[in-house]
């Protein structure tokens, strides 16, 4: 294995999975993935409640999939990360850095000094009140990120920079030379899901939405009164082992909350573009487990009234010796766009 890699650890509310990349003069190869599934309660809404679970899982992550690389980009997202579009006064890339803190307290619901904040420049513009720069602000707290960081330190791996799980989406399946001027990204977790609207690369919108497929599990196992793990079943394989009255009650539970879920991206799109109308969301890129949801991306395209189509994190990378048939990166690809993002992030 070439000896410049960097991997990406993306630890969800059902399972860890990573990915190792390594680059070179001839560009970016997928070395590894992995994956191990958690249990329902050990990670809850992107953050660690069950220490020994998660580092049992990521132990045995790296003992199964063959890392060589122990030191790791890890992302964050829940809601306990905030992200907003602000304005602040123009100045120097320095002075900001100095200056942040004071320059956002008023917009954070949580205390300067219990976060980790940072300031994503999108633009520059020239105001009334004078030159301005406008961008994401992104804030988490403080105490969140180090819980997630010392569990990955636990079990025996080196955490190097920590990155929004939207930004890691918006590296691996956002396409800078795409035929379209702007796009909205949706990556569907299990619990946590990522909206990252971006025009030719450049962020413009991000928006952390604790709702996914799990939900969807929720429902089914509540209407059918069965436990989680027989209604993750039956809900991928479909209606065909139950009686008519389960499957009713089946379709209709997948239906509400398909609905429910749709319409919240709707309305963040809709938010995005009245406060952007240069800036028109002109399809839809979606990643993600739960993204392969039956229904959702017809649904989707019909209440946002745009192109969805399917993202491929891994498609601009050399496939090296991952272990993996074809078939099964098939499989994997929905489920790669976080940790291939990440990656990224730490080779960039």
């Amino acid at each position: 294995m070439p000896g410049r890699t960097a991997v990406g650890l993306d630890i969800g509310t059902s399972g860890v999975r990573a990915a190792e990349l390594s680059y070179g003069r001839g560009g970016i190869t997928l070395e590894k993935f992995g994956q191990v599934a958690l249990p329902e309660g050990a990670v809850r809404d992107g953050e660690v409640i069950d220490r020994p679970i998660v580092v049992d899982a990521l132990k045995a992550l790296w003992k199964g999939s063959g890392f060589t690389n122990k030191h790791v980009g890890l992302g964050i997202a829940n809601q306990r990360v905030v992200v907003r579009q602000v304005d602040l006064p123009w100045m120097r890339p320095e002075e900001l850095k100095a200056s942040l803190p004071l320059q956002v307290q008023d917009y954070l619901p949580m205390a300067v000094g219990e976060s980790v904040i940072d300031f994503h420049v999108t633009e520059e513009l020239n105001a009334p009140e004078g030159r301005q720069l406008r961008g994401l602000l992104v804030a988490a707290a403080r105490e969140m990120i180090a819980n997630n960081v010392e569990a990955v330190q636990a079990a025996g791996l080196f955490v190097d920079s920590v990155d929004l799980t939207s930004f890691a989406v918006l590296r691996s399946v956002g396409k800078v030379n795409s035929e379209v001027a702007t796009e909205a990204l949706l990556d569907v977790g299990a619990r946590v899901s990522n909206l990252v609207i971006h025009s030719a690369g450049q962020p413009r919108f991000v928006r952390v939405l604790l709702s996914g497929g799990q939900d969807v599990t929720d429902a089914v196992a509540e209407r059918l009164g069965v436990p989680s793990a027989f209604a993750e079943a039956v809900k991928r394989g479909g209606v065909d082992d139950l009686d008519p009255r389960e499957a009713d009650l089946l379709r209709s539970a997948v239906d509400l909350m398909t609905e429910v879920f749709v319409d919240e991206i709707r309305s963040s799109i809709d938010y995005y573009s009245a406060s952007n109308p240069q800036f028109p969301v002109e399809r839809i890129v979606v990643s993600g487990g739960g993204s392969l949801l039956e229904g959702l991306v017809e649904r989707l395209g019909q209440a946002t009234r745009r192109a969805v189509v399917a993202g491929d994190p891994i498609s601009g990378l050399h496939i090296g010796r991952t272990g993996l048939d074809e078939q099964q990166l098939l499989t994997v690809n929905p489920l790669a766009a976080v940790p291939v993002g990440l990656a990224l992030g730490v080779i960039s």
